[in-house]
């Protein structure tokens, strides 16, 4: 079943997901990923040296650890479900941290 919106003890915890990320894995790089949320949707930006810019977008299926994966396809400057031969797709396993490993890899530091 495919929720309506992300509740927001969701989006409290994918906050939290998101910053332990950044500390873990980004702590000794000028970026971190930060969160936007429209609807069912939660849009991962991440911000490099001060420029921020779109690297995926997620929809909230109502389970935490099966979102749905669309990359940021500059060449169109959309987001495409259907994109999946890119560097770092093979992270792409429903988690939010899978999701941010790929964008990693797809638009790499």
């Amino acid at each position: 079943m495919k929720a309506k919106g992300i509740p927001d003890d969701v989006k409290q915890k994918t906050k939290y997901i998101i910053e332990e990320f950044n500390r873990k894995t980004l702590r000794k790089h000028n970026c971190f990923y930060q969160a936007r949320f429209k609807g069912k949707f939660l849009y991962l930006d991440r911000s490099d040296y001060g420029n921020i810019g779109p690297i995926c977008r997620l929809t909230y299926t109502g389970n935490m650890g099966k979102w749905e994966f669309a990359i940021f396809k500059w060449s169109s400057e959309k987001y495409d479900p259907g994109e999946w031969f890119f560097p770092g797709s093979q992270y792409v396993d429903g988690s939010i941290e899978g999701a941010m490993k790929a964008g990693l890899d797809a638009y790499p530091v």
